[in-house]
Formats: C-alpha cells, structure tokens, sequence
C-alpha cells in the first residue's frame, strides 16, 4: 500500500512542477523592466493562461510559443491614463495607433465627457471586444447635461441629488473615479461646490477625481489651487490632466505650477498629473470663444453670433486673447477635423480666412471662426506652448504620458500626431535622443504608476500573477513617426505587443486579434 501511495505522490509532485515549468509563450533573452522603476536585468517572462507565472532565468522551461527577446526590452503594456475613445470602438475595434504605440490598457471618460450610463457601456464594450482593455472615469459634463442640459446656471436642490444619483450609479457600475472638463461647456457653469459634492461621491467608492482645469493659461495657478482643494475638501486622489502652460505669455510659468503640485504632495494630498509630449494641444474651435456665447444649442448660439452686438463682443474678446499671446494672427489654432468643409482640414485659420478671399488681418480671421462655428465648429490643434516647458514638467517623477487622443480612424481628418505617438515619442526623443528621463523611468510613469494611481489591480507590472500585458521594443529604433503634416503614421519599434497573454501586435502588424477587457474598479461596499 504505501508503495502504491508513495507512487501517486511522486505522479503528482511530477504534474505540478510540469505545470509550473511550462507556459503557452515564454519571451527568452531580454532586458527585462519590469515596471517599477528599478535597473534592468536579463531573463526570460513566462505566460500561461493570460497570466504571468514566471520572470528571470527560465531556461528549463517549455513553451508552445517563444519570443526571441535579444537586445530587446521586455515591458510591462503602457497604461494610456487619458483617452477619449467614446465613439470610435465600433468604427475601430484593433485601435491599432494604441496597441502599435504599445498601449495595451487605456481610461475613457477624461475631461467631463463619458457615457453616462456605464453599466450599459461596458456591457458594450465586451460585446464588440477591443485589441485593448478599457476603464473609464464618470463624466461630470454629461451628467450634467444629462439633468440640467447645457443650461447656464446653478443646478437646483432636485437636480443636485439627480447628478448625485447618477455619478453614485457610475461609480457602483464600476468607474475608476470622477472626471471634470471646467473649460467645456457646460462645466464650465458649475462652481466648486458642485463638484466636490459628487467627488466626495466617487471618493466613497475608491475613486479618483481627474480634472481638465478652468484655465491652462493665465489663470493656470488659481485653477490648480481650485483642484487640489477639491482633493482635500472630498477627500479624494487627485490626477490633474495634460498639465501645461498655454499661451506665449505663460512661458516658462512650469517653474511656479510644479512647485506647487510637489508641496501639495508633501501635505499629505495624493495628486499626479499626465502630460502629452508636445507642444501643441488639441480640442474643440468653440474654447476661442466665450462661454456665455456656448450655452444651450446650436440654434442659440447661431442666434447669439447672429447678433451685431454680441458678435463684436465676441470679435473683440478673441483680439484681446491673440494680443495676450503677441501675435497679430490666427496662425497657431490649425483645422483638425472641419466636417462642413473638409478641405480645410490641416489649415490654420490664417489660412482659412486667405482661401475665403478675406482681407489679411486678424478681425477678419475672428469673423472666420464665427462663421465656422455657425456651421459646427470644429476639431482643432493649438499651437502654443513651449519645448522648456514640457521638459520641466516631464521631469517630474509623479507625472504620467497621456495621448489624449481617440481610436484613430487611419486617414480620417488631419489630427493631433499624440494619438499615434505618443510613448514612442517619449522613448525616442526624450530619453533615447535628448535624455530628459531614464527608461526605467519612463516605463515606471507609463505602467505601475498609472495602474497604481487609478486602481488597475494586477497591471502594470511583470510579476507572477499580474495580468500578461507586455510590450517587446527595441529601445535604438522605437520611434514616433506621426508629425503634424501627416499624422496617419504607427510608431516604429514596438516588436510584440501582448493583451491578456495573447499576441495581438507581432513585427510591427496587427495580428487581428481582439482580446481586451473592461476594468471595473470593483466596489467594496
């Protein structure tokens, strides 16, 4: 009998350590950086089953699949902290200007704007399935507008409770926190109360408040005060988006904004901020004019714009904001996406107003955008901030990169080269080329932080257990190839990309393969 006993133990301690020593792929050979910072090593990453179950010196296991790694380095999937993709899934599932810029998790739902029922959201993302995992934050703009329309005004005791009830619902339905976009309409109206009363809310449910600020320009420090004292009086993590200094006339100004983020973190409050690398923003034409002239509907604000008096006003405020900058024309805001008049697309409203005949000066290219927005508005680009600037703030080790950007849509619009670029241009430019940061670091600001920062649990590290989203790059060649003139360019340099365990990005082409998933924050009530 105990020969018998003694055999079936052997049988199984046999099974185990061959269930332990084998994977369905193992990467061999490579610089292993594992996302938390530290130096690199040589060693092998284990996968099985969607899961890490080995990283260092794998040589007696077995695999279906082996990556040769040699002179490559093995990553965690960057985490993109900041992404608008709302709308895009379907047109796009593969994302492939993410996954081939290595990203393999991205948040929705930044600057105000989400779906505002996210349980239903979800249950649609896994039913089209994404090449990427998704997480989204609770829009405050579409929750208000859900209640109260773009109505410019304080809500009423009712409709508080109604925007309440909403982010409280979007929060149990699994968002990652809470997020503001007080320079859109129409959060733009709501004053701090307002929302510290639903960030206590996502605070409840371990959430984050992320904030698009009031102003990135001149009044850049008082929206910063506004944001961090929303974190202290709700009691909330703070992530303040695409931090930057707008305008010629607030160059240098990073000098004054850091500063403050870095004693805000040593008084106790947990406040990170994200950043694109470059200098040029993106987003609506509509921020060139007043707020008062955006509420309500197009048909409002055709009939405001209609009116003499206020489209002088108007005209006069965007003059003063273009002497603000020192300059004596629209060169800097530059056509993205103009669907009344594609051919516009990739053209500075300079040169817009020149195509329609109109006089050179800078009133006549005022009364351009009026028209353009009678018409729509417009995606636009901004050029306005500077190479100083963006170095100072990327130097900051508590600052993730964010592109800020959609599911691209390859040869649609003349977009912001960000939504293709974006890692690869921090790994390429500033820290193969310029040496701002190290790699080690920048991966660190692109995996563990991020998931650590909006509650990713099992992400953005390469240990055991951890969820097998891992990027293969080749740190002497990665690079963004997207520009301002072409943007519809996939990064070069990203060998593998991995979601969930699978190979959904291999010598730099799609595979086809569609295996993310939804990341709920799970709540724990």
């Amino acid at each position: 009998m105990k020969y018998i006993t003694a055999f079936f133990l052997l049988l199984w301690l046999t099974t185990v350590s061959y269930a332990q020593t084998t994977a369905d792929i193992i990467i061999r050979n490579g610089k292993i950086m594992d996302g938390t910072g530290n130096s690199w090593f040589y060693g092998d990453v284990a996968i099985k089953d969607g899961k890490i179950t080995g990283v260092g010196n794998l040589s007696g296991w077995k695999s279906t699949k082996t990556i040769d790694a040699t002179n490559l380095i093995i990553a965690p999937g960057f985490i993109d902290v900041h992404t608008h993709i709302e709308g895009d899934e379907i047109k796009n599932p593969y994302a492939t200007n993410f996954i081939a810029d290595g990203v393999t998790t991205v948040v929705t739902g930044n600057c105000g704007l989400s779906e505002v029922d996210l349980g239903k959201y979800f249950k649609f993302i896994d039913s089209i399935k994404l090449s990427i995992n998704v997480a989204s934050l609770a829009g405050h703009n579409d929750i208000r507008k859900a209640v109260m329309g773009k109505a410019n005004r304080l809500p009423t005791a009712n409709e508080m409770q109604q925007m309440m009830a909403l982010t409280e619902q979007a929060m149990k339905d699994g968002a990652v926190g809470l997020s503001t976009g007080l320079i859109y309409i129409p959060g733009t109206y709501s004053k701090t109360e307002e929302v510290t009363a639903l960030a206590k809310i996502a605070a409840k449910y371990n959430g984050v408040y992320a904030t698009h600020m009031r102003d990135e320009g001149d009044s850049v420090t008082q929206a910063i005060t506004e944001a961090l004292n929303i974190g202290r009086l709700a009691n909330i993590p703070v992530e303040i988006s695409h931090f930057k200094l707008s305008g010629q006339q607030n160059w240098g100004r990073s000098a004054e904004t850091v500063p403050m983020i870095i004693k805000a973190r040593e008084e106790g409050l947990d406040v990170t901020i994200d950043q694109y690398p470059y200098t040029a923003s993106s987003t609506s034409l509509s921020t060139l004019l007043p707020d008062w002239v955006l509420a309500d509907n197009q048909d409002s604000i055709n009939a405001r714009l209609g009116n003499e008096t206020i489209k002088e006003q108007v005209i006069d405020y965007m003059l003063q904001k273009l002497k603000k900058r020192k300059l004596k024309h629209f060169s800097y805001p530059v056509v993205a996406n103009y669907k009344a008049d594609t051919s516009y697309n990739g053209k500075s409203i300079e040169e817009v107003n020149l195509l329609m005949n109109r006089k050179h000066k800078a009133k006549e290219e005022a009364e351009t955008v009026i028209d353009m927005m009678k018409l729509g508005g417009a995606g636009m680009v901004f050029h306005g901030m500077s190479e100083d600037d963006v170095k100072q703030i990327m130097q900051y080790p508590y600052n993730m990169f964010a592109s800020d950007a959609s599911i691209r849509i390859f040869n649609q619009g003349v977009p912001h080269p960000r939504g293709y670029g974006t890692n690869a241009r921090v790994l390429g430019k500033y820290v193969r080329e310029e040496k701002v940061l190290s790699l080690e670091e920048a991966i660190r600001r692109m995996t563990s932080l991020p998931a650590r920062k909006f509650n990713l649990e099992k992400r953005g590290l390469l240990q055991q257990g951890f969820a097998a989203d891992i990027v293969v790059f080749d740190p002497l060649t990665v690079t963004d190839a997207s520009t301002y003139q072409k943007p519809h360019q996939y990064s070069k340099g990203f060998r593998y990309v991995l979601v969930n365990g699978q190979v959904t990005f291999e010598n730099e082409n799609h595979t086809g393969v569609r295996n993310g998933m939804v990341l709920k924050n799970e709540v724990k009530e």
